[in-house]
């Protein structure tokens, strides 16, 4: 066992004091940073960084990172469900390590889809019929997975084709 414990902090934002939410540093006992490669491949980071070693991923709404000796988690409904997040995590954390060497260490984030690259497929003529103020303004929160190909409905059949395939290579969690 890697990870065998950790002294939680929950705390409301104080960027905000009106935000109803609790954010959460988790100090870890042990250093982790060994286990960050590995943790990555399991859990499909959004970004990993080598120096200083973390990774985030986005997990129920929430951002969590995952550093050599803390993990922040933000947007947590309570003291409850930070502490079942960070012991999950413990666990995920044990378990990447232990099976190390049936897991292939992952050292960069997963690819995120570019707004540009998702304009070009839009008809460009800013209808609002999806909901959106303006094509480019669709593309942003495509890159999200908020928005979808089915969600354009100017859209012709070879384009929603293209832009459903170029999305379909990419994880929205």
């Amino acid at each position: 066992m890697l990870l065998k414990g950790y002294r939680p902090e929950i705390s409301k934002p104080t960027c905000n004091s009106h935000f109803q939410s609790l954010h959460c540093i988790a100090h870890l006992d042990e250093d982790v940073s060994v286990a960050l490669p590995y943790l990555n491949a399991v859990l499909g980071g959004d970004t990993y960084i080598q120096d200083p070693p973390s990774v985030t991923f986005k997990m129920h709404g929430k951002l969590v990172t995952v550093h050599s000796r803390q993990i922040a988690v933000n947007a947590l409904r309570d003291e409850a469900e930070a502490r079942s997040i960070l012991e999950w995590l413990k666990k995920e954390i044990n378990e990447a390590w232990q099976n190390r060497d049936t897991i292939v260490p992952k050292y960069e984030g997963s690819k995120k889809p570019h707004p540009l690259t998702i304009y070009r497929f839009l008809p460009g003529t800013n209808c609002r019929a999806c909901g959106e103020p303006t094509c480019m303004a669709f593309a942003v929160l495509a890159t999200g997975g908020a928005k979808g190909a089915d969600d354009c409905n100017p859209l012709e059949n070879g384009a929603r084709l293209k832009l459903r395939a170029y999305l379909s290579a990419f994880r929205f969690d």
